[in-house]
């Protein structure tokens, strides 16, 4: 068979181009799945962190009985109170219809036919500054039994949730890289075999462990190079329709969804047909030198 100018070994052949790019490009094509799927995350966690944290519910008990001083019902003392509070925004009362949803689960669809007199909710967001303390022990002044909750509990439920899910991506990044070294590695013993009396013939000569080493890696690297581009170019699409099937929780739907895939992961995509390419190098160098170490 001849050879190309400059592959006096053979090396070309040995590592065929038709096996090795594929499977560097499906993993390099899982990779980016994975680090947008920890993109997503990050930016998800951060918005509905703040959503849930600012979120403020306050059950009046006994809604229509007088408040404390007497000068008007117990919901309408604690609107007025949280009307006239700058850090309270949007109080809205929830109709009684909303209410009985609310409960439905636990006593039916029509509280009201139980006898049971269910307390007004009203619901708003919280802009001040730490913990509403102030207002919840205001409001007990003015209306005895009426609770403040905060969503700081389902923020940090939140928080929990994305930062296992995050930690799942990147772990599926690390096996990914794995398999990709794997990848390589048989493909180089295969050359490595394939090319074994050649191999044999040069290193006997004289030819150094790091000039064979270097041939094997250069292949290697530009195979991996190619896969690892052709596998980002099929995931770029998918991910531009991932990002408008999300569009709904993140803000209004965008039909050029390429065009507003998150910064971060348009800057980390280039890097990663550069860490599939390094892979492939470093993976072909250890597997070639130690396989000629082991050489009579």
């Amino acid at each position: 068979m001849a050879r190309r100018r400059g592959d006096l070994l053979g090396v070309r052949a040995a590592l065929s181009r038709r096996l090795l790019p594929v499977l560097v490009g499906a993993m390099s094509f899982l990779a980016a799945l994975a680090l947008a799927g920890a993109l997503a995350c990050a930016g998800l966690a951060a918005s509905w962190r703040g959503e849930a944290a600012s979120a403020l519910m306050i059950q009046v008990p006994q809604p229509d009985d007088p408040d404390a001083a007497h000068d008007a019902t117990r919901l309408a003392a604690v609107q007025r109170a949280l009307a006239g509070d700058p850090a309270v925004r949007g109080p809205a009362v929830m109709s009684a219809a909303e209410v009985n949803r609310l409960v439905a689960p636990w006593l039916g669809g029509d509280a009201a036919a139980l006898g049971l007199t269910l307390p007004a909710v009203i619901n708003a967001e919280w802009a001040g500054p730490g913990t509403p303390d102030a207002l919840a022990a205001r409001l007990q002044t003015l209306s005895p039994g009426t609770l403040v909750k905060t969503g700081a509990l389902w923020a940090q439920r939140v928080a929990a949730l994305t930062a296992s899910l995050q930690g799942c991506a990147l772990a599926v990044l690390a096996i990914v890289a794995l398999v990709a070294a794997a990848v390589v590695a048989v493909a180089t013993r295969a050359g490595l075999a394939q090319l074994r009396e050649t191999i044999e013939t040069v290193h006997g000569l004289g030819a150094l462990d790091a000039d064979i080493a270097g041939r094997f890696a250069a292949r290697a690297t530009w195979l991996a190079l190619v896969g690892s581009v052709g596998g980002m170019a099929l995931a770029l699409p998918v991910l531009a329709w991932l990002v408008w099937l999300a569009s709904p929780f993140t803000g209004p739907a965008r039909p050029g969804a390429f065009v507003h895939l998150p910064p971060a992961l348009l800057a980390l995509a280039p890097l990663l047909p550069g860490g599939a390419a390094f892979i492939g190098w470093g993976t072909a160098q250890l597997t070639v030198r130690g396989w000629l170490r082991r050489l009579p």
